[in-house]
């Protein structure tokens, strides 16, 4: 373990359930990546560049349902502002991306 933390630490991480809309690719990236619109419900719209496209066809990422953390500061990545984080687990290079089992309402908090 690197860093323990505090329950009241992890309370302070948004955690929610949304849905992509929109992937598109991001020739700008450093890395290759994906450039997500995702929908959180009654959070609304964000954006997220994404360094999934070893593993994920943008046909697959539509209408998936993602774990992001939405209240990040932005973060400007080339010409495109990040506005979430999406949560996947690291397998060698790849990220696999974390999801419900099952549908979700967008913005549903993970607690």
């Amino acid at each position: 373990m690197n860093n323990i933390i505090t329950f009241e630490d992890f309370t302070k991480v948004d955690l929610r359930i949304g849905t992509i809309i929109e992937v598109n690719d991001f020739p700008q990236a450093r890395n290759p990546a994906y450039q997500l619109t995702i929908d959180f419900g009654a959070l609304g719209i964000k954006k997220s560049s994404a360094q999934i496209t070893t593993l994920y066809s943008k046909e697959q990422l539509l209408k998936k349902q993602i774990v992001a953390v939405v209240n990040f500061p932005k973060k400007q990545i080339a010409k495109f502002m990040s506005e979430c984080l999406l949560l996947g687990a690291v397998d060698g290079k790849d990220v696999i991306l974390l999801n419900p089992e099952n549908h979700v309402k967008n913005g549903s908090p993970i607690t």
